[in-house]
């Protein structure tokens, strides 16, 4: 019998996640502690009996499908992606996971437990760090071990590149229209330099906005309140320096639903409009994006979202 998640909640805002421990054997002896945010998972299952390997399939960490309640489902080879050899064992477990509105399985070796952390438990990767693994996004201490946090965004686009974020977009054209008179002042917070690089290079290649880039909620909250000061100091409005806070959900510090009721919950700052995107953003969980007040949420890497900050931009400049 497998394990269903759907059970486990936590309220938003509070900074608070939990994390699905899980492990990997490795030949030479080692075993590897991994984490992954319980809102990816599904379901916890044993290894299928009916896995099929169509000749098709070109990734080589994508190790065949399954069919598991009447859908077909990829089973990518956690081990294999992360370049390891993992040892066979008839025990090992299938995670089911859905993010990107897209439901993937993923093999490993097992899981422990689920811990409940803040994300100012999860430290962010150094550039040292960050420069030898993209498949890591944080660090966690947990008693005699280190838990490495994946990306397991990183492994749909890399099985698929289609679903990452583009450099060019059938949206650019449709972007052009309607454009402001000045460009959008955006901050945005994203813990991937990937992601935060091509983001802002994709948004500011149209010529309507204008990005600031924060690696976190922390760094985000910070700049708000550099902009605040500034704002007093030469009494003018916060509009001046930031319109639209667009910000990823998950991320060592803080993540984006707490930064985004610390927003709402500032009497200077409560009129930015915030954006969520991320890939948690799923018919599933949309509610926790709106507990929080955010003004949107849209899943990655779907930049339709240009339009409705455009929008939102021009009803606040309309009402100036």
């Amino acid at each position: 019998m497998g394990t269903n998640m759907s059970n486990i909640l936590l309220e938003s805002g509070t900074n608070e996640v939990e994390i699905l421990e899980l492990f990997i054997d490795e030949e030479s002896g080692y075993r590897g502690f991994y984490g992954v945010n319980v809102a990816k998972v599904l379901e916890i299952i044993p290894i299928p009996k009916n896995i099929i390997k169509p000749p098709n399939i070109a990734n080589t960490c994508a190790v065949g499908m399954f069919n598991h309640r009447d859908k077909i489902i990829i089973l990518v080879d956690l081990a294999i992606w992360l370049g390891r050899k993992r040892t066979e064992s008839k025990s090992a477990n299938v995670l089911i996971t859905e993010f990107n509105n897209i439901v993937t399985a993923f093999l490993v070796s097992g899981v422990t437990r689920i811990h409940r952390l803040t994300w100012a438990d999860i430290k962010p990767l150094d550039s040292y760090l960050e420069g030898l693994s993209d498949s890591i996004t944080g660090v966690i201490h947990l008693e005699d071990r280190i838990v490495f946090l994946l990306d397991l965004e990183k492994t749909i686009a890399d099985l698929n590149p289609e679903l990452a974020i583009k450099d060019s977009s059938s949206d650019a054209e449709e972007a052009l229209l309607d454009a402001p008179d000045q460009p959008i002042k955006i901050l945005h917070a994203d813990d991937s330099s990937v992601i935060r690089n091509t983001v802002k290079r994709r948004l500011e290649e149209v010529g309507q906005f204008a990005v600031q880039s924060a690696t976190n909620g922390d760094e985000a909250w910070t700049l708000l309140a550099d902009i605040k000061k500034l704002s007093r100091e030469k009494d003018c409005s916060i509009a001046d320096f930031v319109e639209v806070v667009l910000t990823d959900i998950e991320m060592p510090g803080m993540d984006g639903y707490h930064l985004c009721k610390k927003i709402k919950d500032d009497p200077e700052l409560k009129s930015i409009p915030v954006v969520l995107f991320s890939s948690l953003i799923t018919e599933k969980l949309i509610h926790k994006g709106e507990s929080v007040g955010a003004d949107g949420q849209f899943s990655k890497p779907d930049l339709s979202l240009m339009g409705h900050i455009k929008k939102l931009v021009n009803e606040r400049r309309r009402a100036a």
